[in-house]
C-alpha cells in the first residue's frame, strides 16, 4: 500500500502529522508490517520526536538554527550556493544531517511508537512550503 501526505508549512519548524499517518494505517487492509515514510524534498527532514512538551520542538529548532545559521552570518561566508536565499544552503545542510526517511513498525493496524513519540516534518526553509511525504506499508 502506498499514499502521499501533503504538509503545509509556515516556515522553519516541526510539523507533526502522526494522526494523519495513523488514520491511513488504521484504514489499511495491512494488519502488520513496516511503514516507510520518505520526504520528497532536499530542504526538509523527517523526525520521530517527543510530542508531549512543545518546548522540545522549540529547542530543536533553536539548536539547529544556531548550528547552521543563514548564509548572512559571517561564519557561513564560505558557502557558494546563495542565490536561492540565505536560508537555502543551510536548509540543505540540515537535511543532510537529519533523516529524510523513517521506518516504523505496524502491529494490528497501529503504529508502534512510544508513548510520547510523534512523527514530524522538520521544515528548514523560512518561507511557507507544500511538502510531500510518501508512505509505503508492506
Amino acid at each position: 500500500m502506498q499514499t502521499q501526505f501533503t504538509i503545509q508549512t509556515q516556515g522553519q519548524g516541526l510539523y507533526e502529522f502522526t494522526r494523519d499517518v495513523s488514520r491511513w494505517v488504521q484504514g489499511s487492509k495491512q494488519h502488520s508490517g513496516l511503514l516507510t515514510l520518505f520526504v520528497r524534498h532536499t530542504s526538509a527532514s523527517l523526525l520521530i520526536q517527543e510530542n508531549a512538551d512543545p518546548e522540545v520542538q522549540t529547542d530543536l529548532l533553536a539548536y539547529f538554527s544556531r548550528l547552521v545559521p543563514p548564509t548572512t552570518d559571517p561564519s557561513m561566508d564560505y558557502l557558494t550556493h546563495t542565490y536561492e536565499g540565505p536560508d537555502d544552503m543551510p536548509a540543505h545542510i540540515k537535511a543532510a544531517m537529519m533523516p529524510v526517511s523513517l521506518s516504523i513498525p505496524v502491529s494490528n493496524q497501529n503504529l508502534v511508537l512510544g508513548t510520547w513519540q510523534g512523527i514530524y516534518l522538520f521544515e528548514h526553509r523560512n518561507a511557507p512550503h507544500s511538502r510531500s511525504v510518501v508512505a509505503h506499508l508492506a
